[in-house]
């Protein structure tokens, strides 16, 4: 039986998680079988299925798991789709007592992705052959040979057409009063990307930038996909940052989104992991997902990790990666304080 979560809360994700683990963990697996990468395919297919946790919006994933099974009929595709925040303290748990539930772990928490690569003791090594191919950039797009570049989200303007006919062009436009108690955004708590995109928009439109925003009351989400659902039903008409909004336009959703000349951007990193209890279905996967199959699924709206992909807004290469000294859990816990106290106060 498939399991398709579109969670947006952090209890409702951890839940799932939950009942994940004590239904599905094994003793930790020692990883995937030496030789020709056809015959890490065939035990992959002999291992049946493969578990991703991701913090990638639930409609490209259910893309993901349409292509991968339809290039792999034999592994049955499983993700959980929850927050970094939700989804990283339980890789660790895993990781931890050795026994796996998850199989491959995508995320953006770049801090976590640089410390987990150094020390290896998430990861094991990709050995799929894609990762290798000169249009994906293996130099600059494979951490460590642990980590593979999957994809960027790239941060835009959103708007209900309804509301805002002759739409957004900065993000300094919202900064009207005739948008008080209108305006969506993500709370960064504990998420090292989201903290980053709120001290960039500091940066580049203004110290008082968010002081501003604060003044106007706006509606706290706990992820972009919160914000996106909102604008949809009207219940906020414009929000600063949210992921483009390609899915919602071809739904025919009320809504519409455009870059601003600075955009914000963020990467998603994938790894197999090392106590996975499908070795070799990990590395199927991670390899899929860098090929162009892979990538036309996964990234509707995002940045693509290979050049043409449809659908993809820029490529993801392209995107500067977060200054990870300046995003250590102590820092993260000092900007989400900050940010309760002029919000939440």
């Amino acid at each position: 039986m498939k399991l398709l979560f579109k969670v947006t809360a952090a209890a409702t994700a951890l839940a799932v998680i939950s009942v994940l683990t004590a239904c599905g963990s094994s003793p930790g697996a020692t990883g995937p079988v030496s030789g020709a990468w056809s015959d890490v395919e065939a035990a992959a297919e002999e291992e049946g299925s493969v578990l991703l946790y991701s913090s990638q919006k639930p409609a490209n994933l259910e893309r993901l798991e349409k292509a991968f099974e339809t290039k792999y009929p034999r592994i049955d595709l499983e993700f959980v789709r929850g927050t970094d925040a939700d989804i990283n303290p339980r890789v660790e748990t895993e990781n931890r007592t050795g026994r796996g539930t998850a199989d491959v772990h995508m995320l953006t928490d770049a801090t976590w992705v640089t410390n987990a690569a150094q020390s290896g003791s998430y990861s094991a090594d990709l050995v799929g052959p894609h990762l290798q191919a000169p249009e994906y950039r293996p130099e600059t797009s494979v951490l460590e040979n642990r980590f593979a570049l999957s994809s960027a989200a790239v941060f835009a303007l959103g708007w209900n057409t309804a509301a805002v006919p002759g739409g957004l062009r900065s993000p300094q436009d919202l900064l009207d009063p005739k948008y008080r108690g209108k305006i969506g955004i993500v709370n960064p708590t504990g998420i090292a990307s989201y903290v980053d995109l709120y001290r960039f928009y500091a940066r580049t439109y203004g110290e008082d930038y968010w002081d501003r925003i604060a003044e106007l009351k706006p509606r706290i989400y706990p992820s972009a996909l919160g914000i996106a659902q909102a604008l949809t039903s009207g219940e906020i008409v414009a929000t600063p940052s949210v992921q483009p909004l390609v899915t919602e336009v071809a739904a025919g959703a009320p809504v519409d989104w455009a870059l601003p000349s600075q955009p914000w951007g963020t990467p998603w990193y994938t790894h197999a992991l090392s106590v996975a209890p499908h070795p070799n279905a990990a590395q199927v996967l991670v390899d899929f997902m860098t090929t162009r199959e892979g990538q036309t699924a996964l990234n509707d709206g995002y940045a693509a990790a290979l050049p043409d992909i449809p659908g993809a807004v820029v490529q993801a290469q392209e995107i500067a990666a977060p200054d990870t000294a300046d995003l250590t859990p102590d820092k993260v816990t000092e900007y989400s304080q900050e940010w309760a106290r002029r919000f939440q106060s």
